[in-house]
């Protein structure tokens, strides 16, 4: 067979595609969604500029007045407070549970079971409420004589029996992330730290945390964002947080949508900058596991000016 027998089919074929036309893929049903999504992002955004019920005169006569910023204060220090604390006893109990003695093991499980099936509201009421139940607490032997004792409302006042409350309630929630983090690292890896005779401690500090990390941050970061919006709840105890405090400030004048909008708006801004905090810490904690991190949002609109300055030049 000679060699124009071969290579005349395959000729033939190449000249056959290239007179072939490409058709690109119709999306119809994907630009309707887009048009009626487009469509009503611009409706609602219309709505927010021309409704007067908004009140965007109000919205900026309260959003930065002094009552509401120390207002956002109260929130932000009570979510500082139950994040610090609830994580330490959550980290606790998650060791805890993971323990082969029964006695902790169970201790740590009944917490967990208690606290996350009581709603937060119901715990706040209670340590409220706490004097009704223990008019003094003190220090002594167990059944026997007291030492020292002080009366519970001078020991725990409304802010503290705030903290307490979201505190344990957060324990509960975080002792399940922080468990979930440590079972996620290779238990091999403690294998190999335990035959070079590391101690315990060691092993949990420099070994097991920093991988943990990776798993729990995702899910501590939404909890925590989670716990900065349910502050609101201590309003049943007249703490003056963002919510109450909008609640009062509406209560006297009337204007009840602009005052929920100025409290929309600090949430938002909170909310925002915690993802943006939580963006970089897991990014930090990821870099053994991902040597070649993609850029962050400040790193590509850095690129984008200097692509733009070199073309310009």
């Amino acid at each position: 067979m000679s060699s124009d027998t071969i290579t005349e089919p395959a000729t033939r074929t190449a000249g056959h595609a290239e007179e072939l036309k490409v058709v690109p893929t119709r999306h119809y049903a994907r630009w309707a969604a887009g048009a009626a999504v487009v469509v009503l992002v611009a409706q609602f955004a219309h709505g927010l500029v021309t409704n007067p019920v908004w009140e965007w005169g109000v919205f900026s006569d309260y959003v930065l007045s002094e009552t509401i910023v120390q207002a956002v204060w109260v929130t932000l220090q009570l979510t500082a407070y139950a994040t610090v604390l609830g994580f330490l006893l959550g980290t606790v109990l998650a060791f805890m549970r993971l323990s082969r003695s029964p006695v902790l093991s169970t201790v740590a499980w009944t917490y967990i079971w208690v606290f996350r099936s009581i709603p937060m509201i119901v715990q706040l009421v209670f340590w409220f409420n706490l004097s009704a139940l223990y008019k003094e607490l003190g220090v002594g032997i167990p059944f026997g004589p007291v030492f020292w004792s002080v009366d519970s409302n001078t020991l725990i006042g409304t802010i503290g029996a705030a903290v307490i409350g979201l505190t344990l309630h957060q324990a509960a929630y975080a002792a399940e992330i922080v468990r979930g983090g440590v079972i996620a690292v290779d238990q091999g890896q403690l294998e190999a730290a335990a035959a070079l005779g590391i101690p315990r401690l060691r092993q949990i500090r420099r070994i097991v945390l920093p991988q943990a990390m990776r798993a729990i941050l995702p899910t501590a970061g939404n909890e925590i964002i989670g716990l900065l919006k349910g502050t609101s709840v201590v309003y049943v105890m007249s703490i003056g947080e963002l919510f109450y405090q909008a609640q009062v400030i509406y209560g006297r004048n009337g204007r009840v949508i602009p005052l929920l909008l100025v409290a929309t708006a600090w949430y938002v801004v909170l909310t925002s900058l915690l993802s943006v905090a939580q963006y970089y810490v897991e990014r930090r904690y990821a870099r053994g596991a991902d040597r070649t991190p993609p850029p962050t949002p400040l790193q590509r609109a850095r690129r984008f000016v200097t692509s733009l300055t070199k073309e310009s030049a």
